[in-house]
């Protein structure tokens, strides 16, 4: 279902929401980071892969991730440079930031499919939030022999400052610790995605937060699309319909919906969310 309401009466519904719950569980998507200036083609592709997109043909960032370069000394200067920007610079627009004056004095905790570590950098509390999907700031074992990650900021700024040609030095690419083998990104992409000690205490934290929160709670989800709604959008639909309190917010560019069963507890903005969280802020 779409909503037809007035955007106006919107926000002021989401404001009462968001004042009046007992605890707030954001749902993030990439439209989140992507309202926050974190795109993947355009200008700020041209501005980082203009050599390769000459080379290869490819139009932005994700296609030239999945390319099958010839050499991995290709392919970790491609990689190195795309989590450096990705990961490592600040988003080009304080969204997340904006967010967190919203929820800073509330119950919350964060579920998230992206992977650029955004909002621990905009200072959300890391005990509060689940990266389900991985993290571009983590390597892990490509076999995998083990399930451990580590932490690559520095190894990615090597990579990043002494790429030439399109290419790392050869004693730059990254071996696993362990075994020898080579090391790949900790995103989940098949069944060799490493769930290490972190993950599993974080998705313990999301699943207590939500065993011990059922009076008046705010789905708020931002940004998702259904890639793979089985991790937010779904549970957030069920949860909503399973309790009577519960209130469903959507902000979404233009993929704001919800079940009709859910309808008269669902607040559905179709915009920009940084947009959205600007004016709700307007609110009093």
């Amino acid at each position: 279902m779409r909503s037809t309401e007035d955007y106006s009466d919107k926000i002021k519904r989401l404001k009462s929401a968001l004042d009046e719950a007992d605890a707030v569980i954001i749902g993030a998507g990439a439209g989140m980071s992507t309202s926050a200036g974190f795109t993947y083609s355009g200008e700020r592709f041209d501005r980082y892969f203009s050599d390769f997109s000459e080379k290869y043909g490819f139009k932005d960032m994700y296609s030239g991730g999945f390319y099958p370069y010839l050499t991995p000394e290709e392919m970790w200067a491609y990689w190195s440079r795309y989590i450096y920007i990705n990961r490592y610079m600040d988003a080009p627009k304080p969204v997340y930031e904006a967010l967190l004056e919203h929820v800073k004095d509330k119950d919350y905790f964060v579920i998230t499919t992206n992977v650029d570590h955004c909002f621990q950098k905009a200072g959300f509390d890391k005990d509060r939030l689940f990266y389900t999907q991985g993290d571009y700031g983590l390597f892990q074992c490509s076999e995998p022999c083990q399930q451990v990650t580590y932490d690559n900021e520095e190894m990615i700024r090597g990579m990043y400052e002494k790429q030439s040609e399109m290419k790392i030095p050869s004693e730059l690419i990254p071996k696993c610790p362990n075994c020898g083998k080579p090391l790949t990104m900790n995103l989940r992409s098949d069944d060799r995605f490493v769930e290490d000690e972190g993950w599993h205490k974080a998705a313990g934290r999301y699943d207590e937060f939500n065993k011990t929160h059922k009076g008046k709670v705010l789905y708020l989800e931002l940004g998702v699309g259904y890639n793979t709604p089985v991790i937010i959008k779904y549970p957030f639909w069920q949860r909503t319909f399973d309790n009577p309190k519960a209130i469903y917010a959507c902000i979404n560019f233009d993929e704001a919906v919800c079940p009709e069963q859910i309808e008269d507890k669902a607040i559905l903005i179709e915009g920009d969310i940084g947009e959205v969280l600007e004016d709700l802020k307007g609110e009093t």
